[in-house]
C-alpha cells in the first residue's frame, strides 16, 4: 500500500484554530502582563506538538505580527537556523514581554550567533533591547562565567538598576542575583547592592515562591544548593 503525505497546513489553517483557542479571561491575564493574545499555552504547546519542527511555517507565522502565531512559531522553529540579522530584527519587532523571552530563551540562546547578539543588544539605547544582552549574560555568569567582568557587572548594576526601565530593571535584576548565588567571593557585595538599591523589595509574591527581591533570592537559593 502506498505511503500517503500529509501536507504541512498553511498559515491560515494555524491562524484559524488559534482563534478558536482564544479564551477572553486568558486574553484578561495575560493584558496585566503587557502581554495581547488570549490563547492557553499549555494548548498552543499542545498544537507545537503535534506540528514538530517546521521552519518555513515558522517564519510565515512570525510574519503575521500575531503574538500567538509567533508564540507557536518560536515553538516549532529550528534555532540554530536563524540567521543573526534576521534574530536581531526579530528581537525589535517582539515587543510583547512573553514573545520576547520565548525568543530569547528558546531560540537566541541555541544559536550560534548568541554571544555576537549578547554584546550587541547588550549595549542598545533600545532598554527592551538591552534587557535581552542582560538575559543572555545571565546565562553565560551562570553557566560560562569565564571571560565575564563580573566585577563590572556589579558595578554597571549598581550604578544603573535603581533607575532603569521595568524590563531592563528585571533583567539587570537577575544577573545580580545570578552573580550572588553561583559566585561565593561575589556574594556580599550582590547581596549589599541588593539591599541598599532595594529594588523589588516589595513584589508581590505568592506562597511557596521565592521573592525576586535580590537578598532574599540569593539567600534562598544558596541554602538550597547546601541542602542538596
Amino acid at each position: 500500500m502506498a505511503q500517503t503525505t500529509v501536507d504541512p497546513p498553511t498559515v491560515a489553517e494555524v491562524m484559524a484554530e488559534l482563534a478558536e483557542l482564544e479564551e477572553p479571561r486568558a486574553r484578561e491575564v495575560n493584558a496585566k502582563h503587557g502581554d495581547d493574545h488570549g490563547v492557553n499555552l499549555s494548548r498552543l504547546r499542545a498544537i507545537a506538538k503535534r506540528l514538530k519542527t517546521q521552519q518555513e511555517l515558522a517564519r510565515e507565522l512570525w510574519e503575521t505580527d500575531d503574538s500567538a502565531a509567533r508564540l507557536l512559531a518560536l515553538l516549532i522553529c529550528r534555532p540554530k537556523a536563524f540567521e543573526r540579522d534576521e534574530l536581531d530584527a526579530m528581537l525589535r519587532q517582539a515587543r510583547t514581554p512573553k514573545v520576547h523571552d520565548w525568543l530569547v530563551n528558546y531560540v537566541v540562546k541555541k544559536n550560534p550567533h548568541a554571544e555576537e547578539l549578547r554584546l550587541a543588544w547588550f549595549a542598545d539605547p533600545d532598554p527592551v533591547v538591552a534587557s535581552a544582552g542582560w538575559a543572555l549574560t545571565t546565562e553565560r555568569v551562570a553557566k560560562k562565567p569565564d571571560g565575564l567582568d563580573l566585577a563590572g557587572l556589579l558595578d554597571t548594576i549598581e550604578a544603573e538598576m535603581k533607575d532603569a526601565p521595568d524590563r531592563l530593571q528585571w533583567a539587570m535584576n537577575h544577573c545580580l542575583a545570578q552573580i550572588g548565588i553561583e559566585h561565593a567571593e561575589y556574594r556580599a557585595r550582590a547581596i549589599d547592592i541588593g539591599e541598599r538599591l532595594k529594588v523589588l523589595e516589595d513584589y508581590p509574591t505568592p506562597p511557596n515562591c521565592t521573592s525576586p527581591f535580590a537578598p532574599v533570592w540569593i539567600t534562598e537559593m544558596v541554602k538550597r544548593q547546601q541542602n542538596q
